[in-house]
């Protein structure tokens, strides 16, 4: 499939993921302002800290939607391209790697570092160590990447 297209299905499907993760967070954050507000909530003494800790988990559910509302508009508004051999890993690339004899497929996107996507594509991010080690790099070109206790070594064999 030309890449425009394989570079639209990755970006549409890591959108459903992200907005799926968006919707089961907006429902725990309702969830979790109902359990601060009940009445059941309401401190028995001066030792009770339901009401207390059910406020916490709220303020922690609406700060991962914020998040996850934001990583939903970067994406959306994720420019798509074409890259070439001659052309630097960045954003919206589709790099394929090798590392030993193994290769690997990552989609590289603002948001959503980690998510697995249709046959086999991994989410990277810029700002994570194995999208640190890859943006910038061209065909032909190697990395590294220090993890604890490990050191992968990496190959940049293709770009789309």
């Amino acid at each position: 499939m030309p890449a425009p297209d394989r570079k639209q299905r990755l970006r549409d499907e890591l959108l459903e993921q992200l907005t799926t993760a968006l919707d089961a967070a907006r429902r725990a954050h309702a969830s979790a302002v109902e359990g601060a507000t009940h009445a059941e909530a309401r401190p028995e003494n001066d030792k009770d800290t339901r009401g207390l800790e059910q406020s916490y988990l709220a303020r922690g559910q609406a700060l991962r939607v914020d998040e996850l509302t934001s990583a939903v508009a970067d994406v959306t508004a994720m420019a798509l391209r074409s890259f070439g051999d001659g052309d630097a890993v960045g954003l919206g690339a589709v790099a394929t790697v090798e590392e030993g004899d193994e290769r690997h497929v990552f989609f590289v996107a603002p948001h959503g570092g980690g998510l697995v996507l249709a046959g086999g594509v991994q989410v990277i991010t810029p700002r994570s160590p194995l999208g640190r080690a890859l943006v910038g790099k061209q065909v032909g070109d190697e990395g590294e990447v220090r993890l604890p206790g490990k050191v992968r070594e990496l190959s940049l064999v293709a770009i789309e």
